[in-house]
Formats: structure tokens, C-alpha cells, sequence
């Protein structure tokens, strides 16, 4: 037997064993509500052998990112009671868990070992000290680049480029001619898709969405030179149409070679370095960028979590499922079956301590890159907020998603940098106003 065939041998045989703990399970369906990323539809490949295990069924609801916040946020708001278990982040789950909308998970299995949750991402999805969202998968952002590109350039990657030398990289490996460009970015409007990207990048040039009494900041000049920066390396190296670009986008060009550089969730290595990729052995990493001085750089803290609103008939059946997919034994099965690269990457201490994953070329920039994010000093300068591509207040979402179509209107255009900016800081005062803030 080969040792492929042995570890998933194993694995099977783990996963049915432990299975045996839920001898109290009984026919039922459960319906979940997720993004259609990578890992996540990866998942679903694997539903049936939680199915044989439990005899629960399990129906997918599989959305695009900004779909999906839509979707499961207009549920939970309403009791609506259409999912059982809900894909959300770090952004919704403790503002969500300190309403009473979701269902603790303070009494999992001493076999899931809690404590194994990387500490950055159990604080992210905690209220009071409880946790109540499971991370499937943990991340935070990176540079993915071109190897073969960047020597041809006669440039050498740092370890923690500036933004100045991502524009200088961006300018020698931009090749129209070849359908190269030099970097692609998300641009598409949602306060997770494009907003997360232009959020962190104004970080990185010492930006920040608010100061101290809540004043909005749109109208500073780090705001400004992060924009124009941002606009100006997209008009000149960028792709035709980067306005609509969000991560699905953005990997689908990278993998077909047209990208010299692309900034963005680290989740996204193991399928820039996969079968689907045509540049899968000429890619590197480095960290998120930061503008030259400022000691902020542009990477974000995030976990795609499962969570189990309150109300559900099925919660039960919910925790059996969370347990099974965010387990250390799902992260063994896919790597029995699709190799280390290839598992659910920054949500386990574990992992990180597993020999044959630390092999894997990302993994160890995957993890500094979250080590180096920090949502309670996300700026340079004092905020009141927590959170580093979000604001962890319950009226970001509203706000953060119009100031983002006013930023993807100047990448397409249809307005200067300077409109959006005004249309931002009104947006975002006049929101702060009314909710009582300032």
C-alpha cells in the first residue's frame, strides 16, 4: 500500500472513530450558508464522509462574498431561520455574539481541543471571553509574485518590500504585449472585497477611518496619498476593468499568468502553487507592503468561521458539523488526499508545529504575516476601534460598503479621487452623527 493510501487509510479510520461519539445523532438535514472560496468548496467535497459518519445530510448554500454577508446578515437580523449554520468572520461574530444572535460554543469535545485555536483568531471570533464562530480556515494578507518575472526584471524581492518597490516591480514586469500586468488588486466595491483592500492600504500610509473623538478622516492627507497611489499603480500597471475585481477575479488572472505581482488573502497560496495554476512553480511570497516610513504594513487579520445562529432546530447536528470540519482530523483527512498544500492554512497552533506542512513554501510567511497583524494598534496613530480592514462597530458594514462604491467609481473614473474622498468623509460623519457617536 502506498503511503498515500495508508495516511488516508488512517484518516478515514480516526474520522469514523471519532464519529462514534455521536451515537445520539439521528436522521437530519442541516442547511449552511458559505463563500465560494477555494477551501470552501473544497468542503463540500468531503460532506459525504461526514454523512456516512452521522447520518446527518447537509444542503450548501454557496454565495459570492458580497452575496453572502447580504444573505446571512438579513437572516440573523429577521430570525429568518433559513441556515443552521452560517459562514461569517471576524467582524460579524462578536457583535453578533454579544446581541444573543448566535449560539456559544463553550462546550465542545475535549478530543476538538479548543485551546489548539491560534490565539489571534479564538480573539477574533470571541464576546466576552466565549467563542462563537469555529475558524475553518485563518488569514492575512501577502505579496504573491512572479519569480521568473521579477528575475527577468533584474529585481530581487524583499522580505518586507515597501510600496514604493512593489511599483517599481509592477512597472518592469508589466508586459501589454504578453497580457502581463505588472500587479493586479482588488477594486470591487464591498466593505469586505475592495473596501478590506483600500482599508488596509490606508493603514499602511498612516490612514486611518477615524481619530479619537470619531471624526471621520477621509479629508487627511494620508488618505489622499494613499488613493492617488493606490489609482495611479492601477491606471498605469493594472488590469483593464480592476474596478470590478475581488479575490475570485484577481486569482482566476494570477493562475492564468497575467499578473506580475498580487497582493491578497494568504489563503490564496495554496492555489496560486496548485493544478489550476499555469505559473505554480515560478511564485513567491513576501509581505504586505508598506509606504517608506510608516511602520504599519498593509496585511489584515480575518477567519472564514462557521457559526450557528440561535433559533435553529438543528443546533445539535450544527456543533457536530463544526467539530468535524474545523477539526485537526479534517485538516489530516485532506492532506491524506490532497497533500499539506492544501489544507485549511492559520487556524491551528498544531499545524504550524507539523513538519511536513512547514515544508510547504507558504507556510511559514502565512504565519508571520498573521503574527504580524494586530487589531487592537491597527494605525499609526490612535483610533478608538478594533479591528485592522474593518471597524468593529455594528455600522460599519452600511457605511464601509458606500464608501467603497465611491472608491470604485474613481477606479473606473467616473469620479476624481478627490470627489470620492469628500463623498467618503460625509458618508461616514453623517453615519456617526445619527448613530449617536459624535
Amino acid at each position: 500500500m502506498s503511503l498515500k493510501s495508508t495516511l488516508r487509510a488512517a484518516t478515514a479510520l480516526t474520522l469514523i472513530t471519532a464519529g462514534s461519539a455521536f451515537a445520539d445523532a439521528h436522521s437530519a438535514t442541516i442547511t449552511i450558508a458559505t463563500v465560494n472560496n477555494g477551501d470552501m468548496i473544497r468542503m463540500q467535497g468531503y460532506t459525504d464522509t461526514f454523512t456516512e459518519q452521522t447520518g446527518i445530510a447537509v444542503e450548501w448554500v454557496t454565495l459570492e462574498e458580497n452575496v453572502l454577508r447580504q444573505r446571512v446578515t438579513t437572516d440573523i437580523t429577521t430570525n429568518g431561520g433559513q441556515f443552521d449554520i452560517m459562514t461569517i468572520g471576524m467582524y460579524e461574530t462578536p457583535i453578533w455574539g454579544a446581541n444573543d444572535w448566535l449560539v456559544p460554543l463553550n462546550d465542545l469535545s475535549a478530543e476538538y481541543d479548543v485551546d489548539d485555536i491560534l490565539p489571534a483568531m479564538r480573539g477574533g471570533l470571541s464576546h466576552d471571553g466565549t467563542l462563537y464562530a469555529a475558524p475553518f480556515y485563518g488569514e492575512s494578507s501577502m505579496v504573491m509574485y512572479r519569480t521568473d518575472l521579477m528575475e527577468a526584471a533584474g529585481l530581487e524581492m524583499p522580505t518586507a518590500p515597501t510600496w514604493q518597490f512593489i511599483r517599481e516591480a509592477a512597472a518592469a514586469m508589466d508586459d501589454p504585449a504578453n497580457e502581463v500586468n505588472g500587479i493586479c488588486l482588488r477594486g470591487k466595491a464591498g466593505w469586505g472585497e475592495g473596501g478590506a483592500f483600500i482599508t488596509v492600504t490606508g493603514n499602511s500610509f498612516g490612514a486611518r477611518w477615524f481619530d479619537e473623538e470619531w471624526n471621520a478622516q477621509f479629508d487627511q492627507p494620508e488618505w489622499a496619498d494613499a488613493l492617488n497611489f493606490y489609482v495611479n499603480l492601477m491606471n498605469d500597471y493594472g488590469p483593464e476593468g480592476y474596478a470590478t475585481n475581488g479575490f475570485n477575479e484577481n486569482l482566476s488572472l494570477f493562475n492564468q499568468g497575467k499578473c506580475g505581482m498580487w497582493i491578497d488573502a494568504t489563503v490564496a497560496a495554496s492555489f496560486v502553487t496548485g493544478d489550476d495554476s499555469t505559473v505554480a512553480d515560478s511564485v513567491g511570497f513576501a509581505l504586505a507592503p508598506n509606504a517608506e516610513g510608516v511602520e504599519k504594513r498593509a496585511n489584515w487579520l480575518w477567519a472564514w468561521a462557521l457559526a450557528i445562529p440561535a433559533g435553529t432546530q438543528q443546533e445539535a447536528e450544527a456543533k457536530q458539523f463544526i467539530e468535524w470540519a474545523t477539526s485537526k482530523d479534517y485538516i489530516e483527512l485532506v492532506a491524506a488526499n490532497e497533500g499539506w498544500a492544501n489544507v485549511p492554512p492559520g487556524a491551528r497552533a498544531s499545524l504550524y508545529e507539523t513538519p511536513e506542512y512547514l515544508e510547504v513554501p507558504f507556510a511559514q510567511m502565512t504565519l508571520d504575516s498573521i503574527n504580524a497583524a494586530d487589531p487592537t494598534n491597527p494605525t499609526v496613530d490612535p483610533v478608538p476601534y478594533v479591528g485592522i480592514q474593518f471597524v468593529a462597530i455594528p455600522e460599519f458594514a452600511g457605511m464601509a460598503t458606500e464608501v467603497s462604491q465611491e472608491f470604485s467609481a474613481a477606479y473606473a473614473g467616473q469620479q476624481t479621487v478627490e470627489e470620492a474622498l469628500a463623498k467618503a468623509q460625509a458618508i461616514t460623519n453623517e453615519v456617526m452623527e445619527a448613530a449617536g457617536y459624535r
